[in-house]
């Protein structure tokens, strides 16, 4: 990691530029006067003063009263904590005013008639692993390749074994079964339909009659030898229903009954 991503990072922790640029300078020499951090933080030292005054209060920064004063960071352990307690607590009061909101609505259908789209590989793979683990009755989860059955997308669906749900593992790849050879309690099956198996193709959740995910992969434009994933999901609605219908009917009856 270069010293500006370091400051960009402190900057999503809820530090202003110049107060990343001045912590980052403090770490370097230990301590020092306005001036001295200024030099080697490139911020005006004019601006020295009010922005080591915001890192003290941020328990960041401890100040020596002498003349000229001088500035030291705290613990790196210390500042951790600090930042990571402040995050959490920014958090809880940021959702804790969602979710109040959120309940405003008063029994209102969270899932209305509507298709959601996802884009990115990590994504996509949660909110797949997110749906299998909500299923309560049967889950059918299809993936082209092995690297699309990501740890927590296997955990979820052996977990939903044990919860009493029917799962099966569906892939022309038998790469993609053998995965769960050695799990007795779930499924494996290839389908009829060599369209399933075309480049594009991703991985799919069907759930319960009426939860459905699809993806799709497709070339990066900047970097041709990489790929990206997209995919829309539905659940609880007519559109679920259908397109649950459609896709199981593109696999083998045979194999489903």
């Amino acid at each position: 990691m270069q010293e500006g991503d370091a400051i960009e990072s402190l900057e999503r922790l809820g530090l202003t530029s110049y107060e990343a640029k001045v912590f980052i300078a403090l770490q370097k020499l230990g301590s020092g006067t306005a001036r001295e951090v200024s030099r080697v933080a490139d911020v005006p030292r004019s601006q020295v003063y009010s922005v080591t005054e915001g890192l003290e209060d941020r328990g960041l920064v401890e100040v020596q009263q002498s003349s000229p004063m001088q500035y030291r960071p705290v613990s790196i352990e210390e500042a951790r904590k600090t930042l990571r307690e402040r995050f959490e607590t920014e958090s809880d009061r940021a959702f804790e005013y969602v979710e109040s909101v959120r309940n405003e609505r008063g029994g209102e259908r969270e899932e209305q008639e509507a298709i959601w789209t996802l884009s990115g590989h990590d994504h996509v793979a949660e909110r797949a692993a997110e749906l299998v683990r909500n299923a309560e009755e049967a889950v059918v989860f299809a993936a082209r390749t092995p690297d699309l059955v990501t740890e927590d997308i296997a955990a979820a669906l052996r977990e939903a074994t044990t919860e009493g749900v029917t799962v099966r593992v569906v892939s022309v790849n038998p790469a993609v079964r053998e995965l769960f050879e050695a799990d007795a309690s779930i499924a494996t099956m290839d389908t009829a339909e060599p369209a399933v198996d075309d480049e594009r193709t991703g991985r799919a959740v069907l759930a319960d009659g009426n939860v459905v995910l699809m993806s799709v992969l497709g070339d990066r434009d900047d970097i041709p030898e990489l790929t990206t994933e997209t995919a829309f999901w539905t659940a609880r609605t007519n559109f679920a229903t259908v397109l649950h219908e459609l896709a199981m009917n593109s696999i083998s009856p045979r194999e489903i009954a």
